[in-house]
């Protein structure tokens, strides 16, 4: 063999080897997922089937009543008039953020973007923000990494946000939540200050001659100031106080009882378990059994028909704008 030849090989073994770790790591980690949703659906069989023996009927049988006595027609009216909302707010604080931190973009012209993305938010809420940073790199020509900054600034803020209302939620109805909530305190403070420290490091306080922080995937954070931090927090608030109301009012309706400040620190939690990858929404829905668990069948049929609705509808309202989105990216 030639030492050309000897040289293309060893390049070629250079090149190759690097893969191999990460398709370990990547199978590990579908493996995970899988191991996850599967433990999720075990669980919720084994209580659904136990709710069922202990009424004295089969499984099937047991869910099938459990929707017979929803009133649909309320249900579904009250759910599409929030997904509406929630577009709406959602978009409006996407553009605001695009507006702080990168470039002055119209809010109409956000519209299309973010309905598009609803329908990769199936999959991945995360891989939906993705394809916003790529769709306004292509039709506004704006630096793809600068837009990812701004995105990743949105899903940073989105965990505070989160995390806040959890914490309002703890205060006024700490004493009747499930032990497990009594660590929202230590969570809370240890929050606090993470927040504290990453704001005194982005505006040079702390490590002024580091230069991770000069990377340009972190562009949004070296601009945003803390009433950046404070206004996305009252701007995406509504949503979720529109939720607290219509998740109330639609727990009713399957026949369990709540109150506004019940579902205060239980929403802000599950809604963070379902903004991460798609084995934690089953999570998501598991988490309804587990906080009312004298309501297996309600919460069970409640969860994923609330989950699942609230996905699919959004991506009802990409497709409408999905022509739209189409034209001003290929134009």
């Amino acid at each position: 063999m030639s030492e050309r030849e000897t040289a293309e090989v060893n390049t070629n073994e250079t090149i190759e080897e690097p893969s191999s770790p990460q398709k370990k790591q990547s199978l590990i980690g579908r493996l995970v997922f899988l191991l996850i949703t599967g433990a999720c659906f075990v669980y919720l069989y084994f209580r659904l089937n136990g709710a069922a023996t202990r009424e004295g009927l089969p499984l099937i049988e047991y869910m099938a009543q459990v929707f017979a006595n929803v009133s649909w027609g309320t249900w579904l009216a009250l759910m599409m008039a929030y997904s509406l909302f929630y577009f709406l707010i959602d978009t409006l604080v996407v553009t605001r953020a695009l507006n702080w931190l990168l470039a002055d973009i119209k809010y109409k012209d956000i519209l299309p973007i973010r309905a598009s993305s609803y329908i990769i938010s199936i999959f991945n809420e995360q891989i939906g923000k993705g394809a916003m940073a790529y769709y306004l790199n292509k039709r506004d020509q704006i630096p793809g990494w600068e837009v990812g900054s701004v995105m990743l600034f949105i899903m940073f803020c989105e965990i505070f946000y989160l995390l806040v209302w959890a914490t309002v939620g703890y205060i006024f109805g700490g004493d009747g939540l499930p032990e497990v909530f009594q660590i929202m305190p230590l969570i809370s403070m240890g929050a606090t200050v993470f927040l504290v420290l990453w704001l005194l490091y982005f505006n040079g306080s702390i490590l002024p001659n580091n230069q991770f922080r000069e990377k340009r995937i972190l562009h949004g954070f070296r601009r945003a100031k803390l009433w950046h931090y404070g206004a996305f927090f009252l701007l995406r608030s509504p949503a979720l106080l529109a939720a607290i109301v219509v998740y109330t009012t639609a727990l009713n309706l399957f026949g369990v009882e709540a109150s506004f400040l019940t579902l205060l620190p239980y929403l802000p939690v599950i809604f963070f378990a379902a903004a991460v990858p798609t084995p934690m929404r089953a999570a998501a829905i598991t988490f309804w059994v587990i906080l009312f668990p004298e309501n297996e069948g309600q919460m069970a049929a409640f969860g994923f028909v609330q989950h699942n609705f609230f996905i699919f509808f959004n991506a009802i309202i990409g497709l409408i704008f999905w022509r739209r989105a189409q034209r001003e990216l290929f134009a």
